[in-house]
């Protein structure tokens, strides 16, 4: 067994942010086949602990339509594979994102304008909603 932290090399890593995991409820797209379509490479979808706290808190307190979509969001996050951070990291789960993506140099799947504009000024690709009805990728690897 393996103690190294990093998952393993067979397939793509996709970390994907919150409000990837809306995309089903917002624009009714799957985004797991829509990845599958658009990255024809085997890949492996990664929610960040930070990412999960985030979603939960959502749904302890926000209104009951976050609430609702936020379960939603969680009931999907179950088809990724949970990486848990280290209890040390306190960056805001953006600041995770941004720090594994490099760290693995792997695409992140975020529709976030501020996240994106970030990642793809340290060169990491970015897959996003386009036209309300595909994904698409920016800085393909």
């Amino acid at each position: 067994m393996s103690t190294d932290s990093r998952p393993e090399k067979e397939s793509l890593k996709i970390i994907l942010d919150a409000n990837a995991l809306f995309v089903p409820l917002q624009f009714k797209i799957d985004i797991f086949e829509e990845l599958k379509t658009l990255l024809n490479v085997n890949f492996e979808p990664i929610l960040l602990s930070p990412i999960r706290r985030e979603l939960e808190k959502i749904v302890e307190k926000s209104s009951p339509k976050m609430r609702k979509n936020a379960s939603y969001a969680l009931t999907l996050a179950e088809k990724c594979r949970l990486f848990e951070l280290n209890e040390k990291f306190v960056g805001s789960p953006d600041e995770a994102v941004v720090q594994m993506a490099q760290e693995w140099n792997c695409p992140v799947f975020t529709n976030d304008r501020e996240l994106r504009k970030r990642l793809r000024n340290i060169n990491v690709p970015v897959i996003y909603v386009r036209q309300k009805s595909r994904l698409e990728i920016d800085g393909r690897t």
